[in-house]
Order: structure tokens, then C-alpha cells, then sequence
């Protein structure tokens, strides 16, 4: 019985649950930051996300429990290693997804639109996108969006364009430098449509180019973010954290060529230097977040695009 259940845990991937963190940034960057109950209606939208990727995931195994099985990793997952039937999966994708778009529809139809764009743009995905050069990788970004969207549809807050811009392309440099790890880690040439069927279709230069533009607009659109009048305004000091983008973008780009790590997630965890910058940048924005008009009390006076400048210049001794 216990084996049953940790099986069927384990179905649900709640360890991938971690990218529906996305949802949170609505609240993190919105004037409801301070505000508790805002923060609880996020954690229901994260919940809503959660219980649609995980049915999701359970349609996808349910699904592919044959090639699975073949699989030298994917044979462990609970149906293709038999330790639950298709049919069991199938259920738990049925209960999921209902427990999904009812606390989906608890937050307003708005949401609950973007949560079924979200389960119909993963079905899609995994009924055959998934299979097709570029677009398995710009579906899976999409997917981060909509986590974005959500979180502030749920609290009914403006959310920036640039920010939505960056977290698109910021995903697909990921999403592309994932295929590059796979596609390095790949000793025959054969062996990579057997691991992924999009991996026959890629090449290293083409992923590299891929890498070097959505690497480069990312950067870019981090950038407008911070000059974006409304961050400038409240989160003036999140520009200075640029340098951190800069070294994390170049530090992942040199890594994956490594060929050592199968994907962002195992860099995060293993690469010391990725993960440190991280952590700064994180605990960095969450003090600007938090405490931006104090720190700026600190920092050199900056004019930000869009501001007048003074008719006379400052007077120098």
C-alpha cells in the first residue's frame, strides 16, 4: 500500500512543481507585496499550476509507458516500470485536472482561462509537439508566461510587458541550452533521437546561435525591465544587480558546452559558481524589493530615460 502511494507521488513529479514559482512574481514585484492575503492568493494560483502539470504528467506517462519502458532513465517512472497501471494514471490525470480548474475557477475566469490555455497548450505538447524541432522549446516558454500572467490575474495586478518579454526568452535561452547539454552528452550519433526525437534535428551550431540571440535579448529585456518607469520608480536599484545577469547568462552558456549536466536544473544544483550567483541575486532583489528606498539613499544619483534633464548643469567647483 505504501508502495502504491509513494508510487503514485511520485507520478506527479512534485519536484518540477519548483518552476510554478513563476507565478509568484506578480506578487513580488506588485504594490500588494506587503499585503498577506495576497500572498496566500498566490500560493492557491502556485497550487492551481501544480495540480494541472502534475495531471499532465500523468497523462504524458499514461501515454508513453511503452517507449518509456524502453527508455534507459524514463523506464523508471511508476507506469513504465509497472509499478502503477495506464489506467490508474489515467485517473489520477482525470482528478487532477478537475481539482485543478475548480481552484482555478475559485480565483476568477480570468485565470481560469490562462490555467486552460496552459493544460491545453501542455496536451498539445504532449500529443506531438513535443516531436517538432523549435517549437517543443518555444511551447515550453509559453507555459512560463502563462505562469507569469496568472499569478497576476489571480491578484488582479498590472504586470510589465519587459518583464513578460524577458521571462519568454530567458526560458528559451534555457530550453535551448537543455537540448545543447543532451545533444553533448550524446556519444553516437543515433543515440540522440533515441533519448529525445527533436535531438536528430538539432546541431551544436544551430543550437549555439540559437543560444547566443534569446541569451542576448534576455539580457536586453532584463534590461528595459529596470528602466521600465514604473521600476524605476519603485525598484530604481534593481539595475545595479545587471552585472549578476550578465556573469549568470555567460556562466550557463560555458557550462552546458561542458556537456557534464542534463539540464538547468542540474546546473543550478551542482554548478557552485551558477549557484552562488543565484543566491545573490535573489536575497539582492528581495532586499531591493523590500528595502529599494533606503538602499537608494546609498547609490549614485542616476537620470532615467524619460526624465527631464535640468535646464542648467550642475555646478562643479
Amino acid at each position: 500500500m505504501l508502495r502504491t502511494l509513494k508510487a503514485h507521488i511520485q507520478l506527479l513529479r512534485p519536484a518540477q512543481w519548483v518552476k510554478n514559482i513563476f507565478v509568484f512574481a506578480a506578487w513580488g514585484f506588485s504594490d500588494k507585496r506587503f499585503e498577506p492575503a495576497a500572498f496566500l492568493t498566490a500560493s492557491v494560483a502556485f497550487l492551481a499550476f501544480s495540480l494541472l502539470s502534475a495531471a499532465v504528467y500523468a497523462f504524458n506517462d499514461m501515454r508513453d509507458y511503452r517507449e518509456d519502458a524502453l527508455h534507459p532513465t524514463k523506464r523508471n517512472r511508476p507506469v513504465a516500470s509497472g509499478k502503477i497501471s495506464p489506467a490508474a494514471a489515467g485517473l489520477d490525470a482525470i482528478l487532477l485536472t478537475l481539482a485543478g480548474v475548480f481552484i482555478s475557477y475559485s480565483l476568477g475566469r480570468g485565470f481560469l482561462f490562462t490555467t486552460t490555455v496552459y493544460l491545453l497548450l501542455n496536451l498539445f505538447y504532449s500529443l506531438g509537439a513535443k516531436r517538432l524541432v523549435l517549437l517543443d522549446v518555444i511551447i515550453v516558454a509559453i507555459g512560463f508566461v502563462l505562469r507569469a500572467l496568472g499569478g497576476a490575474q489571480a491578484l488582479n495586478v498590472e504586470v510589465s510587458a519587459w518583464l513578460l518579454i524577458c521571462t519568454f526568452t530567458l526560458c528559451l535561452f534555457l530550453g535551448f541550452g537543455k537540448r545543447r547539454c543532451e545533444l553533448a552528452m550524446m556519444d553516437a550519433p543515433g543515440e540522440a533521437a533515441g533519448h529525445r526525437a527533436t535531438l536528430a534535428r538539432y546541431t551544436p551550431d544551430l543550437l549555439n546561435q540559437l543560444l547566443s540571440v534569446t541569451g542576448g535579448i534576455a539580457v536586453i529585456t532584463f534590461l528595459l525591465y529596470t528602466l521600465d518607469p514604473y521600476t524605476a520608480h519603485t525598484f530604481r536599484p534593481l539595475i545595479f544587480t545587471t552585472p549578476l545577469v550578465f556573469y549568470a547568462i555567460f556562466r550557463y552558456a560555458m557550462v552546458i558546452e561542458r556537456g557534464e549536466h542534463p539540464g538547468p536544473t542540474d546546473i543550478l544544483i551542482n554548478d557552485r559558481p551558477f549557484l552562488i550567483t543565484a543566491i545573490v541575486w535573489l536575497l539582492l532583489t528581495g532586499l531591493i524589493v523590500y528595502r529599494g528606498k533606503q538602499i537608494e539613499k546609498w547609490l549614485p544619483p542616476i537620470r532615467w530615460p524619460g526624465t527631464q534633464a535640468p535646464i542648467e548643469p550642475p555646478h562643479r567647483p
